[in-house]
């Protein structure tokens, strides 16, 4: 067998733990959002703006490259 490495560094799966929990975290303010289906500020701006930052941070955390030694 040859000795292969994984894709992805320790770094870069706590990076991508971190995004999943910001996602986590957008659609759960959508979901608590008082209005009427979800149609108040909440539902329509906040969640939506955290979930995006939490897709953009999962694609930082997937190109992020780590210092070789």
């Amino acid at each position: 067998m040859s000795n292969q490495s994984f894709p992805f560094t320790k770094k870069n799966y706590q990076l991508m733990l971190i995004g999943i929990a910001i996602i986590v975290i957008g659609f759960t303010i959508i979901g608590l959002d008082p209005e009427t289906h979800g149609f108040g500020f909440m539902g329509l701006t906040l969640g939506p703006i955290v979930t995006l930052a939490g897709f953009i941070f999962e694609f930082y955390a997937i190109f992020h490259k780590s210092e070789s030694k």
